[in-house]
């Protein structure tokens, strides 16, 4: 609660913020980029044929050193997070003892199913009065699954990793277990086969983003995100599931951000122009595995490397080059919906909020 209540009171002076272009405030919403290494073929991402000079742990701890007790959300991307589980141990204990955020959230997808309740579950161990999200990506049913994921059998792996995730929940009470699934030009069609499956498992949460042509990923120029039309339809199909479906307390809140969220994204479908602020850059960012910073991983602008900056994070988030990006962002000189910065944007707008809670509140 305490931490709550801390984010909601800095949501003025980051409107101050980006209202008088003053960048006085750091980021509540991180995304660190532990490595680019994957060992899925999914045909929504590239980003498996990327190979960096990865940030060591000596280097992640200096820099979440230097970003201090601001993050409230911090997630923990790939890759395939968890190819690098010594490591992503490690930086989980780094973020918790710097910076204390109140959400640490980590995607995978499962096909290292026999070592990630172990990994897991020393995270549980480490880090006492912060949730841990473990995200479990499915794009599919069975062999649907598979053929975008580009790995055979890869669907039962997450049926057994969700089984032993499940059971750490029960000696774990700051564990969540979700599900994440993409929507894209190779699945749309098939979305309420999926949708009915992942209601029937009851992960913790279900949560849907849509596939973006995205700079981290390198898919630049690649046909992975539904029309408008295509989009409306197969969202619209899970807004009404969700409507019926009796959410309570917490849950209840977050499902209506969700639910808005979608609206946006097809909004943002129709008109290619950003549907609220963005606060990219300003309330939200990324730490790319090389040590690039970023405002977000659509255009991924870098706003400057930390080892060329002696892992000092507030000297590249402050400086004239960041400052640049962030007038690119605010003058709408971009657009995207991307799902991490737009719940950072929705919380950010109070127009957001009123309809958030009239509609479904």
């Amino acid at each position: 609660m305490r931490n709550k209540l801390k984010l909601l009171s800095k949501i003025p002076f980051y409107k101050l913020s980006h209202a008088t272009s003053w960048p006085g405030m750091l980021p509540i919403n991180l995304t660190l980029s532990v490595s680019p290494t994957c060992n899925s073929r999914c045909q929504t991402c590239n980003i498996w044929k990327k190979k960096e000079n990865d940030f060591t742990s000596e280097e992640w701890d200096k820099t979440m050193a230097s970003v201090g007790q601001w993050p409230f959300w911090i997630t923990i991307s790939g890759g395939e997070p968890f190819l690098k589980r010594d490591q992503l141990v490690e930086l989980v204990k780094i973020c918790y003892h710097r910076n204390k955020p109140a959400i640490i959230n980590i995607p995978t997808n499962s096909l290292l199913y026999a070592l990630t309740p172990k990994y897991v579950e020393q995270m549980c161990q480490s880090i006492p009065g912060t949730q841990l999200i473990i995200n479990l990506s499915v794009d599919g049913v069975k062999e649907k699954h598979d053929q975008i994921r580009g790995i055979p059998g890869n669907f039962e792996k997450v049926l057994q990793n969700l089984e032993g995730l499940k059971k750490l929940q029960k000696k774990y009470s700051n564990l969540t277990v979700g599900i994440h699934s993409v929507i894209s030009n190779f699945n749309f069609k098939d979305v309420a086969e999926l949708y009915a499956w992942a209601f029937s498992v009851e992960p913790d949460q279900y949560i849907t983003e849509i596939a973006e042509e995205r700079v981290e990923l390198d898919t630049k120029g690649m046909p992975i995100t539904p029309s408008s039309e295509n989009y409306s339809q197969a969202i619209d199909q899970l807004i009404a599931k969700v409507k019926k479906h009796q959410f309570q307390g917490v849950s209840k809140v977050t499902e209506a951000f969700r639910l808005e969220y979608y609206q946006n994204v097809k909004k943002y479908l129709q008109t290619k122009k950003q549907v609220i602020p963005c606060y990219a850059g300003l309330a939200s960012g990324q730490i790319y595995a090389n040590g690039d910073v970023w405002q977000c991983c659509i255009d991924a602008d870098v706003m400057g490397n930390l080892r060329e900056n002696n892992y000092d994070f507030k000297k590249i988030w402050f400086s004239k080059k960041a400052d640049e990006i962030r007038q690119k962002v605010k003058q709408g000189g971009c657009g995207c919906p991307l799902a991490n910065a737009s719940y950072t944007n929705m919380l950010m707008d109070f127009k957001t909020l009123a309809k958030i809670a009239k509609n479904y509140l």
